[in-house]
């Protein structure tokens, strides 16, 4: 996977809340700070995993940084140019360069198309090619994913899980992307699926150069393909760094707890390492406690962290933390 050391996406204190109402007539008086003040980059060639909990935030973040929620407030930088605050008219040559992978590949598509013009309808929004060139295309990009070309005329009903989420890898390379954010894209796969999906991922990266924002619940997965990874818990990020570095050195209470549950295929190294479990439940975004989230369920809290958010501090070669307790 070729890299360079150019960013090609920043995000500066990205916040996304959504306002939330008690009654049909009533006023918002009340907000779930979804993501909460989240800053990182990715290289150009580069994927970054995003894992976390289920409702930490990492999905919204995705969305956000595409502009498909609204952000609350912060930057989105792409190739150094502000997005945030771009019409809908403006946005749209960006469009064409950052798209996305969704989780459920039957959701996604739409069962009234075939799969030809699933993967043309994006030729057609960006005016990029038609007739034989749209044809050609198509045919293209369907035998890239792996497909055959009499799928072409086929629903997305008659395909299998696999097979449909390469349709919708298909329709995001139509308009070639730069950068892909991929949504839990194999959770809802076999798991003898799974791995074909990411190595074809890793080859597509390779072959055009794609930049990638990874989500997923499999942190095994996610250390095979990333090259840098962040931790995510109630909204806000809690570690970021090289995923060797990570999955080696972890640092944030919050990160060993999550990683201590991934399985190890070692019967004997398996054995030895200890399982942390977590006690009460993540807490309401709608109610967050104050100063670090995880404080309530964290066995190392002091007063500090009760009173004070703790910020992402360089801990060396790029691996940033947010606790009071490390040093």
């Amino acid at each position: 996977m070729t890299q360079t050391t150019e960013n090609l996406i920043e995000v500066k204190h990205l916040k996304k809340y959504f306002d939330v109402k008690k009654g049909l007539f009533s006023r918002s008086d009340r907000q779930l700070k979804a993501v909460d003040d989240i800053s990182f980059s990715i290289k150009k060639g580069e994927t970054l995993g995003l894992v976390g909990e289920s409702g930490c935030g990492k999905t919204t973040a995705g969305r956000t940084l595409l502009r498909l929620y609204e952000p609350t407030s912060g930057q989105i930088l792409f190739h150094g140019k502000p997005l945030e605050k771009l019409t809908h008219k403006e946005l749209l040559p960006y469009r064409k360069k950052m798209q996305m992978i969704f989780q459920d590949p039957y959701a996604s598509l739409d069962p009234r198309m075939t799969v030809g013009e699933i993967i043309g309808d994006p030729l057609d929004v960006h005016r990029i090619c038609k007739g034989k060139d749209r044809s050609d295309r198509i045919r293209e990009l369907v035998e890239l994913v792996g497909l055959k070309r009499d799928h072409i005329n086929r629903y997305p009903h008659e395909f299998s899980g696999g097979q449909r989420q390469r349709i919708g890898i298909a329709r995001a390379l139509a308009v070639e992307p730069e950068f892909i954010v991929c949504d839990e894209p194999i959770s809802a796969l076999d798991v003898s699926i799974q791995a074909q999906v990411v190595n074809m991922l890793e080859d597509l990266q390779e072959r055009f150069g794609l930049t990638y924002l990874f989500i997923s619940h499999d942190l095994s997965m996610v250390r095979h393909i990333s090259h840098k990874v962040g931790v995510m818990y109630l909204g806000s990020l809690v570690e970021i760094a090289d995923a060797h570095e990570l999955y080696t050195n972890m640092q944030h209470p919050y990160t060993k707890a999550l990683l201590s549950a991934v399985p190890i295929p070692d019967p004997d190294l398996a054995e030895k390492s200890e399982r942390i479990h977590l006690q009460g439940d993540v807490p309401s975004p709608l109610d967050p406690p104050p100063g670090c989230a995880f404080q309530t369920r964290c066995a190392y809290a002091v007063a500090a962290c009760r009173e004070v958010k703790p910020e992402l501090k360089d801990m060396g070669n790029g691996h940033q933390v947010a606790c009071h307790i490390v040093s």
